[in-house]
């Protein structure tokens, strides 16, 4: 049974999050602290399996104790409870690079915070953080014969090259040792899916850009894609590419109905390329639980000319979105995280 620490100033979400916890036949929490110092010395004192903390405290938030914990060596898996405040959502992605292993959005409501739907989430998070939970995808493999080199009809001479990411669990960690490497002056623009909530993927967006060459920003609405520009999805919204001709492309961002609970999800971004004129797509599948893109790039490859690159296990926080499309037969290239950018660059190319 795992050892559940909680941090978090308020007092209700404390033993909110403790009955949580408690329900779950294999976790449990008998220590609670209301800021990061307080949590520090029960980590000293006790062996603990895992921190819940929450980040804006008073005294040591939960930015500070993150560092203070790399600083000691401590190694217990971490889950954000953030709020979606814009403060909340910068601080939470600076949560992802120190070494969480992922978040979970604050309700703003006590009828919210006491949800089944917030209890699923924050109990699935913890299961997740220690491999014990157990994914059952959908059966989308293909035959091997089928394999690359892809050279589908559908392309237009002239058109260019796109870039077309996913990722989810991890995800915003592990762009860290991918779009910073892209240069600026890639021949391609970069789609990407990121599963976040609202207000997350602007945060995302500004802190990769600062960390970067190429221009990276949150998808807005109608937009002409450039090259050397990385577009993120925005949380809670689908994106999709809209083709005006055969050498302009725009972005639809619109909110609307999730798919598989996705919003944004990658299966319909890539969808949305079939048929495009787009001389290569290079489809890129990274960390994350689940199987979203598998089918989109599935469906893409019947249309047009595709290069598929997906992570390798050893690199993945959580290998699910990578296993599904590498077992589907699709995959040209397996590759550890920090060459991923390398590969892209490679094949795609410089202006």
């Amino acid at each position: 049974m795992k050892n559940i620490l909680i941090v978090d100033d308020s007092a209700l979400m404390r033993r909110v999050l403790s009955d949580i916890i408690n329900k779950d036949e294999e976790l449990h929490t008998e220590f609670s602290a209301k800021d990061g110092l307080e949590a520090l010395k029960i980590l000293e004192e006790h062996s603990i399996d895992a921190v819940v903390l929450d980040i804006i405290m008073p005294r040591m938030n939960g930015i500070e104790m993150l560092k203070e914990m790399k600083r000691r060596g401590y190694d217990q898996k971490v889950v954000i409870v953030s709020t979606i405040a814009k403060k909340g959502a910068g601080e939470t992605i600076e949560a992802l690079e120190l070494g969480a292993f992922d978040f979970v959005t604050k309700p703003g409501s006590l009828f919210s915070v006491r949800s089944e739907e917030f209890a699923g989430k924050l109990v699935e998070r913890i299961h997740m953080a220690f491999g014990m939970s157990k994914e059952v995808h959908e059966n989308v493999s293909k035959p091997q014969e089928n394999r690359v080199p892809h050279s589908k009809a559908g392309g237009v001479a002239g058109a260019g090259k796109l870039v077309a990411m996913a990722c989810s669990t991890g995800g915003p960690k592990a762009l860290q040792d991918v779009i910073p490497k892209l240069p600026a002056n890639l021949d391609a623009a970069v789609l990407l899916v990121q599963h976040m909530p609202v207000g997350f993927t602007y945060s995302l967006g500004a802190r990769l850009d600062e960390l970067s060459q190429i221009h990276v920003k949150e998808a807005e609405d109608g937009e002409v894609l450039c090259k050397g520009t990385v577009y993120i999805a925005k949380g809670g919204s689908q994106m999709r590419v809209i083709e005006k001709n055969r050498r302009e492309y725009v972005l639809s961002v619109r909110e609307e109905e999730a798919r598989n609970g996705l919003k944004p999800c990658a299966d319909i971004m890539y969808e949305s390329l079939r048929e495009s004129s787009f001389d290569d797509i290079t489809c890129v599948v990274m960390t994350g639980m689940g199987a979203d893109g598998t089918k989109g790039i599935l469906q893409l490859e019947k249309t047009n000319k595709i290069y598929v690159i997906a992570q390798n296990e050893e690199s993945c926080t959580v290998y699910g979105m990578p296993k599904v499309v590498t077992e589907s037969g699709v995959v040209d290239e397996v590759q550890d995280l920090n060459l991923i950018a390398d590969a892209i660059t490679k094949h795609v190319g410089v202006r």
